[in-house]
């Protein structure tokens, strides 16, 4: 079910947070020495099955296969810019923002260690290998696993890189940033909430660039704590059980970034685990593309809400394809609606 969120009056406490278009725009340089823009199209058949039309963002042609790269990249490069490169980096993961943080510190030449929680996933952890990284698995869920990161980084007097930070919304904006100025019919997207840096650089670049489109966030229904948080006003720590979307298995909303969530998205949509299933599959069929859990949850949250959406422009985002294999394969071998 939806849940419509309170209105704040402005956004007093995100200012420091939220990037200006200049810096979008400064961002987009940073990011496009490794890659260019990635592509967003109108699929016929996805949109015949919302029934409206449906443009999808594919960040998951980006190097690493998800949207996470960017605000790697302008991290390290606000590092280097102030001078304050460190010897070596910790931070902790389910995957992307790992591949993030090690193919970042691998250009600037910085050792990176990168803790894991038991039973991630074995491909994301191998490509984080790839890339140079020390790959420590910590804990039962991603807390755990930050909890330790901390702990480590502060013995080895190493520098911690959290998941939400200025500086990584900087990077991560240029893809909305590129999504809007490409269709800028779009009337509604729908965003899929880890910790909360792809929905909150969603808002920034409808801000920098004016607009007036409306910002739906998309939380597992097995993972709920920005969906409880948001209602409460205020952090309120939820059990994590999906199976599936690992990308949004977070068990402590982000304070900081709730204050920039909370005056600025239309609404929250839970998504089970057999719905984002579901649209991995109606993703395959129509566009052939590779969604993990996460990755596909903005289209289930766009299904899900399809009656209302009729005559609209609808925008969702393909934001990861890093889903192991044997995964994926159980998933498609699932029923088709």
């Amino acid at each position: 079910m939806s849940a419509v969120l309170d209105r704040a009056p402005g956004l007093e406490n995100t200012g420091k947070l939220l990037p200006s278009l200049r810096e979008i725009e400064d961002a987009a340089r940073v990011v496009y020495r490794e890659f260019q823009a990635t592509p967003q199209y109108r699929w016929g058949l996805s949109s015949q099955r919302l029934g409206t039309d449906c443009w999808i963002k594919h960040e998951n042609h980006t190097p690493v296969g998800a949207f996470k790269l960017r605000g790697g990249l302008t991290y390290f490069e606000a590092l280097q810019r102030r001078g304050e490169l460190p010897a070596q980096v910790v931070s902790a993961t389910r995957g992307n923002h790992g591949q993030s943080i090690g193919w970042a510190a691998r250009a600037h030449g910085v050792a990176c260690t990168i803790v894991v929680p038991h039973g991630n996933s074995l491909e994301k952890n191998a490509a984080m290998r790839a890339l140079g990284v020390t790959l420590i698995e910590h804990g039962e869920d991603f807390q755990e696993s930050r909890e330790f990161a901390m702990a480590l980084a502060a013995e080895r007097g190493a520098h911690m890189v959290p998941s939400f930070h200025a500086d990584l919304l900087r990077g991560v904006s240029t893809y909305w940033w590129e999504f809007m100025l490409a269709v800028p019919q779009l009337d509604v997207v729908y965003v899929p909430i880890g910790q909360g840096s792809g929905a909150c650089s969603a808002i920034a670049a409808k801000l920098a660039l004016g607009r007036k489109l409306r910002i739906v966030g998309v939380v597992s229904a097995h993972a709920t704590t920005y969906a409880d948080s948001l209602a409460a006003g205020r952090v309120v720590e939820a059990p994590v059980t999906t199976q599936l979307a690992d990308g949004m298995a977070c068990r402590v909303a982000d304070g900081a970034a709730l204050d920039i969530l909370l005056p600025q998205l239309d609404h929250i949509v839970k998504v089970t685990d057999d719905e984002v299933a579901q649209a991995m599959r109606d993703l395959y069929t129509d566009t052939h593309n590779v969604a993990e859990g996460a990755g596909a949850a903005s289209f289930a949250a766009a299904m899900k809400e399809r009656e209302l959406l009729k005559g609209q422009v609808v925008g969702v985002t393909l934001c990861g394809g890093n889903v192991d294999r044997t995964v994926f394969a159980e998933v498609l071998a699932g029923p088709q609606a």
